[in-house]
């Protein structure tokens, strides 16, 4: 944490204005706002221009694919390189290279020289960029609050993308009607120069390095293994999914539903997405003000309620003045979804791996817009799209379900900052990082009476020690003595051990000393690490037990 965050206990009860206190969450968030207000400027004019370059819905429809297509791709490379590389030197290379490719397309459109293939073939060069730029810059608001503000500083994140969402539209709608949508790519890519200027100003605090660095494919392998063995973060990914898959068809459809089924403009398209924005921006001041009522299980599960009646309204109301307030509370439901996902999975995460698993998470959100997309719009193609709009609701009834095998959990009173409780080893002799194997052995002497107790409680360790890097794990009793149980895990090498000393949070340490307290006798658990004889370079691939 910056030193200029003070701590939570020193610090007051957490506002939705609390955030603004910090002056460069201030101006990271304004210039979120200029950039995605200019995103959303692109995203309708892109849309709108290839439903006038093309007769097909599922070009249409592929436009949502090649904005969440390179996510699909690229979230876990970002989420990696987020976690080992400067976030602020990526940042800059992200803003930069999203300003030259709308720069680019904005110029080509003014020229006449652009089609819908080259309007797709350009949306998926900034997909890319923002792919690798998301998973960085929803870490940042880690680095920029303190833990308690973290959940509001998430919903105004939220309401900066949908202040962009009200006004964008509307702005980019009336520049097509009246100019030209190039104009709309050339002010998209002037904002994103405005936020990679803001981004430059920032002086971050240089990371200070524990353990042995990781390189890129270990990187990889532990954000994955983290997510594997994190109940909280799996039940929020499987639940991501199955909304974003079901929501993907407004998003996806909405213009076809505008321009076919209404026979309206563009500028009916822009006001449309202004009342979403609208409603997401008031969602926010009612969870600001009445959010506590609700836990983020109970949120979902309501949003995703509405989204249901979202779907069934674009399918059989002909007025888009009954539309109007549906797509308002939509806004509203978006938002509420949306915030709960986020928040939930970075309140789990401790800081070591933010980015890799907020890369994973937006994956699945990502992979569930394109997959919905395409499903959605070639359903529309092949049967009509208001039975493809009332399929949609309809899996989103059913995904409510999920609820019961997959519940989000709090994430209130955690404390993921690293333990460092955990003395190093004595060893005689220098061992690189890269010797390997390894393997701990943890030895307890428990009463036969305390056996089931100690089972239940030594499963949750052993799925840390698999969460934090271990390869196996388990327990073994002495056949001669029963009572002499011996707790193993196994690791790939000597400097990935060193890394799962600094991964070992306060909020685990009660888990370990669950397992303690069964053990008897005058000494504590006795400890001892063993390397492969003779030592060799063991780099192995770590799999899944």
């Amino acid at each position: 944490m910056p030193a200029s965050l003070p701590s939570s206990v020193d610090a007051p009860k957490a506002t939705l204005w609390t955030p603004f206190a910090y002056s460069l969450f201030r101006a990271i968030w304004i210039a979120s706002v200029v950039s995605n207000i200019g995103t959303w400027m692109q995203n309708v004019a892109g849309v709108w221009l290839v439903t006038t370059l093309t007769t097909s819905a599922l070009l249409v429809a592929l436009m949502q694919t090649a904005t969440s297509l390179p996510s699909f791709l690229l979230s876990l490379p970002a989420g990696a390189m987020g976690d080992l590389i400067d976030r602020r030197k990526l940042l800059l290379f992200t803003q930069g290279f999203m300003a030259v490719v709308a720069l680019w397309l904005g110029t080509l459109a003014l020229m006449g020289e652009i089609s819908a293939l080259g309007v797709l073939g350009f949306t998926f060069l900034l997909g890319i960029g923002a792919a690798l730029n998301g998973p960085i810059w929803q870490t940042v608001t880690i680095e920029l609050v303190p833990r308690q503000a973290l959940p509001f500083a998430i919903t105004l994140n939220g309401v900066s993308n949908n202040i962009a969402r009200a006004v964008g539209p509307a702005i980019g709608g009336a520049i097509i009607a009246y100019y030209s949508p190039g104009w709309v790519f050339l002010l998209n890519g002037l904002s994103f120069l405005g936020t990679w200027a803001v981004v430059y100003s920032w002086k971050r605090n240089p990371e200070v390095a524990t353990g042995p660095a990781e390189n890129f494919t270990g990187a990889l392998r532990a954000g994955l293994r983290y997510v594997q063995y994190s109940p909280a973060i799996y039940a929020v990914l499987v639940r991501t999914f199955a909304f974003s898959f079901g929501a993907s068809a407004m998003w996806a459809l909405l213009s076809v539903v505008v321009a076919r089924r209404l026979h309206l403009s563009s500028g009916h398209y822009g006001i449309m997405l202004s009342w979403l924005g609208a409603g997401a921006v008031a969602g926010a001041f009612l969870m600001g003000r009445a959010g506590h009522r609700l836990n983020f299980n109970q949120r979902v599960l309501l949003g995703t309620l509405v989204f249901v009646g979202t779907n069934v309204a674009l399918a059989l109301l002909t007025s888009v003045y009954l539309l109007y307030p549906v797509m308002f509370i939509s806004g509203i439901a978006w938002l509420m979804v949306m915030t709960s996902f986020s928040t939930t999975v970075q309140l789990h995460v401790p800081k070591w791996v933010q980015a890799r698993v907020v890369s994973v998470y937006m994956l699945l959100f990502q992979a569930g817009l394109a997959l919905g997309s395409v499903v959605w719009g070639e359903l529309a193609d092949r049967t009509s799209l208001e039975l493809s709009l009332l399929l949609t609701a309809a899996w989103m009834l059913v995904s409510m379900l999920l609820a019961l095998p997959f519940p989000m959990r709090s994430a209130e009173g955690l404390d993921l900052a690293p333990a460092e409780h955990w003395p190093d080893p004595e060893v005689q002799g220098d061992i690189d990082p890269d010797d390997g194997p390894v393997v701990v052995m943890i030895e307890y002497h428990v009463p036969a009476a305390s056996w089931p107790a100690f089972r239940q409680a030594a499963t949750h360790l052993t799925r840390l020690r698999l969460r934090d890097g271990a390869l196996r794990a388990g327990l073994f009793a002495d056949v001669a003595q029963p009572e002499k149980i011996t707790e193993f895990f196994y690791v790939a090498t000597w400097g990935e051990h060193e890394r799962q000393h600094h991964r070992f949070t306060r909020e685990d340490v009660a888990v370990e000393a669950q397992v303690r307290q069964f053990h008897t006798g005058p000494q504590p658990p006795r400890v001892t690490h063993f390397l492969a004889f003779p030592k060799t370079i063991n780099v192995e691939v770590a799999t899944s037990v």
